[in-house]
């Protein structure tokens, strides 16, 4: 499969780096060369125990950012592999909103390198991509949560369930929204699907971006509601 990738991009595009445009890259690394790769920042302690916010500096102790303890979050934790800056927010910007799914390698390897083996570690059942409203799907023609998604559960072998919850609603998009605005907008914009049914069940949300966790709490919420057990958060990025 990886050779096939790589043998049918590499007939559109070159081996080079769709960053700098400068240095090589393969598709199987997503078209990011090494020194692009090298402006990208790990998420590391210290960080918030609630939505994974880092912080700079010598934090000993556990404890919950401003923003957690103003908003009343339905996720257990939420943790995401990278910071949403530099290189990683053009990409993402590129692949969600420019189609450009030639990235989708090097975003899905940031995922899987930090998340897999913290939720190896424990059990969970399922893995849930953030829904798109159908409407917006259309337009993207993919959902990026979703194939990242995809991903994450081939490499940590916990199942994807893409049909357990909907976007029932349509909303605007969350970028330039305040904190209270982004909660209003995805208030009531989540369901569970006909016939899907939950007994304590321990799920990982995935999404693209975490910002002020206003979308994934609301996917969490109606996801406690139905009965779920525990949710937790995981994105290739943190946003601030």
């Amino acid at each position: 499969m990886k050779s096939w990738l790589d043998t049918s991009l590499g007939f559109f595009y070159p081996n080079l780096c769709q960053i700098c445009r400068s240095q090589q890259a393969t598709a199987r690394e997503g078209y990011v060369c090494a020194g692009c790769r090298q402006g990208v920042h790990l998420i590391k302690e210290p960080y918030c125990e609630r939505c994974g916010l880092p912080y700079e500096g010598e934090i000993t102790t556990r404890f919950e950012c401003s923003n957690c303890r103003e908003m009343q979050l339905h996720f257990k934790s939420a943790r995401a592999a990278v910071a949403a800056e530099g290189v990683v927010l053009d990409v993402i910007h590129r692949y969600k909103y420019r189609r450009a799914l030639w990235f989708e390698p090097f975003l899905a390897e940031l995922l899987v390198r930090q998340a897999a083996p913290v939720l190896q570690s424990t059990h969970w059942n399922f893995i849930v991509p953030v829904p798109l409203h159908p409407l917006k799907q259309r337009e993207r023609e993919f959902n990026q949560a979703r194939r990242l998604a995809r991903h994450l559960s081939a490499a940590t072998k916990i199942p994807l369930n893409c049909s357990l919850i909907k976007r029932a609603l349509p909303t605007r998009t969350q970028t330039l929204l305040t904190r209270s605005e982004r909660t209003a907008n995805v208030r009531r914009a989540f369901a569970v699907n006909r016939g899907s049914t939950l007994d304590g069940e321990r799920i990982v949300l995935v999404d693209d971006v975490l910002t002020t966790g206003a979308t994934t709490s609301a996917c969490a919420e109606i996801l406690e509601k139905n009965g779920a057990g525990e949710v937790c958060v995981w994105t290739v990025a943190r946003g601030t």
